[in-house]
């Protein structure tokens, strides 16, 4: 960009900048084939196009949801053979009158059989093909899914690269029905109104464009929405997303679907331009070049993938011909004999591996990145003052509001978990009061973030039971036990690292929106009132801790402080509305202003009738919050009380220092 455009262009507001770049790239490519009339240059864009379409597809799957798939040509291939088996002639079986009404609505017709009598001829429309296969590789999208939902990394690119071998195998012995290696011939070109595309490349390029854009607009729309969210923080963090209410086993099998889906139609696509299908056009470098394009896009970038596909596609179909051509040109002019022999089309995969190593090396995130740097905070901003003493002024509606009643919330009986032959909770009972605060304490490895563990479903009890308001949540999944009304933060921070302070709060809020598919796709009114309503519930979670967080809701949380991380886990399990808080050594890592200043909310949120258990190592803090305290050692509960009874327990103190009480009560702090 020159230095003249710059004043120019920042005049501009962002989004019509956004909006006249799109109807320039519209108007482009809608010209294209009139301005460039020449039938192999746009065939060329036509399949580069249809790869854009399988990039849109696997960037679900990888970009998204972080799941690497090195089998996605699989579900190419799928939806290659559904059109491919209803249009050719090696589908014939004979004619009986079952079939007459499919022939009524121009689904088959009758022929000549070989055996002399009439036969049935498939006719599936090309425009009825799409959404099929798009169903049919949807549906194979889960059964393939399905085995790998519990592997991540190279275990399930393993699982997948099988998967992705498994159908080109089938297709080549299964020659009755497929044609096995000689492959399907005589498929259907598509017809418009009685019009038969034939073998011109322009409608091809068309239907591709419009493909295309169909799949932007639905994976745009996908991304910025509660799925989108689920999905991402399904990539950033399993345990996490689990205890923030999503569904990982549903999210996990709605991204292979819908990547499935953008594959089956693509295949439908690639073989009615080509009119013949073989397995070699599916196998395992389809789905290698497919990835690569993601990568060199942008992993997770709608844009990048796209702009990805194009050129990695161009560079292979027609750049690296014609350049070849002009370098042969330079040789004859300069008597160079290699030079005029070269050939760089069959170096395409070498070419390739170059530009991912370059890639990797001087630009992982891509050409496109999925997430833009923020820009800095003003002095002002950095420097605002942070509100002190709580938030009363502030209304929470559907926050807390269950006033201390004696009534028993949460109910934990004879709990005991083992991890081989570790006892890591022996029996472990207590009690949480309505509109309580109840702190755990104990040494470190006394079983204490177990606790939680085990209360929020990610740990399995052997035995015993967790009750909360008269609700089982022993084996419930973590999801469930968040809709229950319990959330809770970690003594580690799982925080989405490469998603924004807001869109962190927003998947806290997961489990108590509604949107699905079919909404999150065409955004009806009550979809977007519940997006708003989402956004300024998170608003108000931000204001409680000040002017600490919204100046900084649009950054990605990696480049927080540290304190204002341990906020915005606070401020992500608030947002999902719990009944109860378990928080998790809150103010590890703070300083003495920052822990009391977070005391203080704590307090405040206590008041407004939030239930809270509490671990925490800073006994100032738990003598300021908590109503009774259970203490844990070695997996039991050793002594429990008010703060001030447990702090001149002599057991207490042994278990904590090895020292008698006397030297405690000398002013020893304890920490653990």
């Amino acid at each position: 960009m020159t230095s003249w455009t710059q004043p120019w262009l920042a005049r501009i507001p962002e989004a019509r900048r956004k909006q006249i770049g799109l109807t320039l790239l519209i108007i482009a490519a809608l010209l294209f084939p009139i301005l460039h009339d020449n039938d192999a240059d746009i065939d060329s864009m036509a399949n580069a196009a249809a790869y854009a379409t399988l990039a849109l597809g696997l960037n679900i799957v990888v970009g998204f949801a972080g799941l690497l798939d090195l089998g996605y040509a699989a579900f190419f291939a799928i939806g290659a053979y559904t059109y491919g088996l209803l249009t050719s002639f090696q589908l014939e079986p004979p004619w009986s009158p079952f079939w007459e009404p499919f022939r009524q609505v121009g689904l088959v017709s009758q022929i000549a059989g070989d055996s002399g009598g009439m036969a049935v001829h498939f006719t599936l429309s090309f425009w009825i093909a799409l959404p099929l296969a798009a169903a049919v590789a949807a549906f194979w999208g889960m059964v393939f899914g399905a085995p790998t939902l519990r592997l991540r990394g190279d275990y399930l690119a393993i699982v997948t690269l099988g998967f992705g071998e498994i159908v080109p195998i089938v297709v080549r012995n299964w020659s009755d029905l497929t044609g096995g290696a000689a492959g399907l011939n005589g498929v259907a070109a598509p017809k418009l109104f009685g019009w038969s595309f034939g073998v011109d490349a322009t409608p091809y390029y068309y239907v591709a464009i419009a493909m295309v854009a169909l799949l932007i607009f639905v994976s745009l729309r996908l991304r910025d929405s509660r799925i989108g969210r689920a999905w991402m923080a399904i990539r950033e963090d399993e345990i996490a997303a689990a205890a923030m209410g999503v569904d990982r086993t549903r999210f996990k099998l709605m991204a292979f679907a819908i990547g499935a889906a953008f594959g089956g139609m693509t295949g439908v696509f690639y073989v009615a331009k080509l009119q013949t299908a073989t397995p070699e056009m599916f196998g395992f470098p389809v789905s290698v070049m497919i990835l690569v394009m993601i990568v060199f896009g942008g992993i997770g970038s709608v844009w990048g993938v796209v702009l990805g596909a194009f050129i990695l596609q161009l560079l292979q179909s027609w750049w690296l011909k014609d350049l070849t051509t002009w370098l042969n040109a330079a040789g004859r002019l300069v008597h160079s004999d290699w030079l005029a022999h070269v050939d760089l089309v069959p170096s395409i995969e070498l070419i390739f591996g170059l530009i991912l190593v370059g890639m990797m090396l001087f630009r992982r995130e891509g050409l496109i990145p999925a997430t833009r740097p923020q820009a800095a905070l003003s002095f002002d901003q950095q420097h605002a003052e942070v509100r002190r003493g709580g938030f009363k002024d502030l209304e929470l509606e559907g926050l807390g509001g269950e006033r201390r009643s004696g009534e028993t919330a949460m109910a934990i009986r004879d709990v005991t978990v083992r991890f081989g032959g570790l006892v890591a909770l022996n029996k472990v009972s207590l009690d949480v009061p309505v509109g309580s605060v109840i702190a755990v304490i104990g040494p470190n490895g006394s079983g204490k973030s177990t606790l939680f563990n085990v209360i929020t479903g990610l740990v399995p009890a052997e035995s015993g039971a967790i009750t909360f308001h008269g609700d089982e949540l022993t084996n419930l999944p973590p999801h469930e036990i968040l809709k229950k009304g319990v959330a809770r933060t970690f003594q580690n921070l799982r925080l989405f690292g490469n998603l924004t302070v807001l869109e962190n709060v927003l998947i806290g809020q997961h489990a108590r929106l509604n949107t699905g598919i079919a909404a999150a796709i065409l955004r009806p009114r009550s979809t977007r009132d519940e997006e708003a309503e989402a956004q300024r519930w998170a608003m108000q979670i931000f204001g409680i801790f000040g002017n600490r967080l919204v100046p900084r809701i649009g950054q990605m949380v990696t480049g927080l402080s540290y304190a204002n991380r341990r906020r915005t886990e606070i401020a992500r399990a608030l947002a999902s509305r719990p009944r109860i808080l378990l928080l998790d050594e809150p103010t590890a890592g703070m300083n003495p202003a920052e822990t009391l200043e977070l005391a203080e909310q704590v307090k405040s949120l206590n008041q407004l009738g939030l239930t809270v258990l509490l671990i925490e190592h800073k006994l100032d803090v738990v003598t300021t919050l908590a109503d009774r305290v259970y203490v844990l050692d070695h997996g039991e509960i050793i002594a429990q009380g008010t703060p001030a009874e447990v702090r001149q327990d002599e057991e207490v103190l042994r278990a904590y220092l090895g020292r008698n009480a006397q030297a405690a009560a000398a002013g020893v702090a304890v920490n653990a």
